[in-house]
């Protein structure tokens, strides 16, 4: 394992403060991988942010710098992605699977929680499909790559549409990872994707998962879709909405969105968080059975 050049993410002349996130770099099966890692274990919980499609983790360091002092935090860029090395041959979700637990074994950690955006959420719900026994919790923000977002030019329209929804400073984020990812990586994961039994493998999950959607996220399904499909998850799904939210939650909401997950690693009621500035607000609208209770 090597120390990044460029130290800590928040260095001087990044124009953000330093963020308590360390810039970490080891090998995976020859590829050298990028991640960020909080200082000290906090709870002894360990939790991991998987990024979306040809993105790095930088957009969801908001959210993960906020967590960090409550959980053992992990934000890796996955193989083929952002700062990380170029794999050989064509990348897809149960691969990103594969890679997210041999980044766990490269750390010696058995167990996670996982916290994922976009595909990061079909990533997670392909790693409980393989390793069962090495999730705790799940946390779905987001989740695209199903039937919704097929085919895609109808996948870029919406995401030209979530553009104008997202707060201005993502751009300078993202922009240069979609570059550095490229055109032929875009094509051949988004193919894999198609081929994704996406919606299968969600129902599949049996671990405690927190799904949350914005409100105002183009690549969601509308709300009676989305009660729908949670209807069927079983009795260990609790679906959560961000009024005022789009795709990127992680980026833009990111004081609701940790307030929201400390509540349901804690078991505590999912309510607002009114020290968060803006008009957004949380609701639960489905909560399983198996879920602990409120009373």
């Amino acid at each position: 394992m090597r120390l990044g050049a460029a130290g800590r993410s928040g260095a001087a002349g990044s124009g953000r403060p330093p963020s308590p996130l360390a810039e970490r770099w080891t090998t995976l099966n020859g590829v050298d991988v990028f991640y960020r890692e909080s200082g000290g274990p906090g709870t002894g919980t360990v939790m991991v942010h998987l990024h979306g499609f040809g993105l790095s983790g930088r957009y969801l360091l908001p959210t993960a710098e906020r967590l960090s002092g409550d959980f053992h935090t992990f934000v890796p860029d996955l193989p083929g992605f952002g700062r990380s090395g170029k794999v050989r041959g064509k990348l897809d979700v149960p691969d990103l699977a594969r890679a997210a637990a041999a980044f766990l074994d490269d750390r010696g950690i058995e167990r996670a929680s996982l916290v994922g955006n976009s595909m990061g959420c079909p990533v997670i719900c392909e790693f409980a499909y393989q390793y069962p026994d090495r999730i705790d919790r799940a946390i779905l923000v987001s989740p695209a790559g199903g039937r919704q977002n097929q085919p895609l030019p109808r996948a870029m329209g919406q995401i030209a549409q979530d553009a104008f929804r997202e707060p201005p400073r993502l751009f300078p984020v993202v922009v240069p990872d979609y570059l550095r990812f490229g055109v032929t990586s875009t094509r051949q994961l988004f193919h894999s994707l198609t081929r994704y039994p996406a919606l299968q493998r969600l129902l599949d999950l049996q671990v405690p998962t927190l799904a949350v959607v914005g409100s105002h996220d183009p690549l969601m399904p509308g709300p009676q879709r989305t009660l729908e499909v949670a209807r069927q998850t079983g009795e260990h799904v609790s679906i959560v909405v961000i009024d005022g939210a789009a795709h990127a939650i992680n980026f833009s909401h990111p004081g609701e969105l940790a307030n929201v997950i400390r509540q349901f690693m804690t078991d505590r009621p999912i309510v607002d968080d009114p020290d968060s500035p803006g008009r957004a607000f949380v609701a639960e609208i489905h909560r399983g059975m198996d879920l602990p209770s409120y009373g």
